[in-house]
């Protein structure tokens, strides 16, 4: 098992990583609530593509460390730094899926994507989720109360429902196995309690819109039409008009956790897309939904 210190927040706090294969590197953050462990199904792919994987788990989340604060975007970003610089990293694939989105924003803006080449986001929360009278499509920030209060008063049948909407199961759709969701609640119960609330206030209420301005390299944005949890009318397609160099490719009928519903497309997407070595704004070989 490895592990890295960040000193990014108040106190030293180890970070857990898995680095695997070699050559060019891709750098995979999770979304919440859940821990690096869910790009199982994308790593192995990606190693026999003759790619670099590296994934993390998250302060407070899967085997780091679970501080009692830092769960700030400023801190979080500073986390992902520490893993970059540890390691060494250069020409890197940054990947981040839903709340993944914001740490790459926020590095961007406070480290000027140093040793970054290209950026992924996947069913990213990035711009700004919450809605405001400047940012209509956003989520009511009665949604987000109603999220606090469910984790805080019985957080496994939150999750549980969460799950089943992050995957879009309803009366006609059960896209994934009994088994997959049991096995996704238990993952998610087993960040800190803390984290889960403190990281879903930071997703909710974080506004990146000027901070995506600040991704200067090359910019895949993948979201499906059908997400419930992140709306991509107020996410994936206002931040293709922000990021200048960027392309949004929509998944159609896909939900949130489309990196599972989808998962060889996905696969072949960041597969394609870090080995493209064009630089143009717009993307070679992948259709636009929305296009900047």
């Amino acid at each position: 098992m490895a592990y890295l210190e960040s000193k990014a927040g108040n106190v030293p706090v180890q970070i857990y990583y898995e680095d695997l294969g070699k050559g060019r590197p891709i750098v995979l953050i999770h979304g919440w609530p859940l821990s690096g462990s869910m790009w199982e199904y994308q790593v192995p792919p990606l190693l026999s593509r003759g790619f670099r994987c590296i994934t993390y788990d998250r302060r407070g989340f899967g085997k780091s460390e679970f501080p009692a604060d830092g769960y700030d975007y400023n801190t979080m970003a500073g986390d992902l730094k520490a893993l970059l610089d540890n390691l060494n990293l250069k020409d890197v694939t940054l990947v981040g899926f839903s709340m993944g989105g914001g740490e790459i924003a926020k590095y961007f803006s406070m480290y000027g994507g140093e040793r970054i080449s290209k950026v992924v986001l996947v069913s990213s929360v990035v711009p700004f989720m919450l809605k405001t009278y400047d940012n209509p499509e956003g989520v009511p920030q009665e949604i987000f109360e109603q999220m606090e209060a469910g984790m805080k008063k019985d957080r496994p049948e939150f999750l549980l429902m969460f799950t089943k909407m992050f995957y879009g199961i309803d009366g006609l759709n059960h896209p994934v196995s009994d088994a997959y969701i049991n096995i996704a609640v238990s993952k998610a119960m087993e960040s800190s309690p803390i984290a889960t609330v403190m990281c879903a206030k930071a997703f909710a209420t974080t506004d990146f819109r000027n901070d995506v301005t600040k991704i200067n390299v090359p910019t895949l944005i993948i979201h499906g039409d059908k997400d419930k949890t992140v709306p991509i009318k107020a996410t994936a397609m206002e931040a293709a008009k922000l990021i200048p160099k960027s392309q949004l490719k929509i998944y159609e009928g896909e939900p949130h956790g489309l990196w599972f519903t989808q998962k060889e497309m996905l696969t072949d997407d960041l597969a394609n897309f870090a080995n493209d070595t064009t630089t143009k704004r717009t993307v070679a070989g992948f259709t636009a939904g929305v296009g900047v």
